[in-house]
């Protein structure tokens, strides 16, 4: 995903590739995202105009879900699950030992900008706890061990 400063006409240009659609907030932040690996805060009063809100019914959709980050990610982006069946399998420890190893906090990137840590509240592999995503691929029965290789191989 780029990082580049978006301008104001690429942002209408996203917005409008997505007005066809009925509620097309959502998808807007999705298309933004993508272009941009992150929603600028400069898009809100953009997005507000074309969809005749305010910037503060924008920002608070935008700050409601998870997913759409207002900075840019690492390159990859690391996700572990802290839903209660990964947390009954050793989650916390698990995070805890990732965030300590790349010293960050959730939603931190490392200086060399490769890796984004951030939760996530289910990844559908309840029965494999504890899961995680690195890079968009699912790592099941997740470890420390696990972890460092797939953060290798994705970087």
């Amino acid at each position: 995903m780029p990082h580049a400063a978006p301008s104001t006409d690429d942002i209408t240009a996203l917005i409008e590739t997505q007005m066809h659609l009925e509620g097309p907030l959502l998808p807007i932040f999705h298309a933004i995202q993508e272009a941009y690996g992150f929603v600028p805060q400069e898009a809100l009063p953009v997005i507000a105009e074309a969809l005749n809100l305010t910037v503060a019914e924008v920002h608070g959709v935008m700050s409601f879900y998870h997913d759409f980050r207002k900075t840019p990610a690492g390159d990859v982006v690391v996700k572990i699950c802290r839903a209660e069946a990964c947390q009954s399998m050793g989650a916390n420890a698990l995070s805890a030992a990732v965030l300590d190893k790349l010293g960050l906090d959730w939603g931190g990137t490392t200086a060399d900008g490769k890796l984004t840590v951030e939760p996530v509240y289910c990844l559908g592999l309840c029965a494999c706890a504890p899961a995680a995503m690195v890079g968009g691929k699912l790592v099941a029965r997740a470890d420390l061990a696990r972890l460092e290789k797939a953060m290798e191989g994705a970087a």
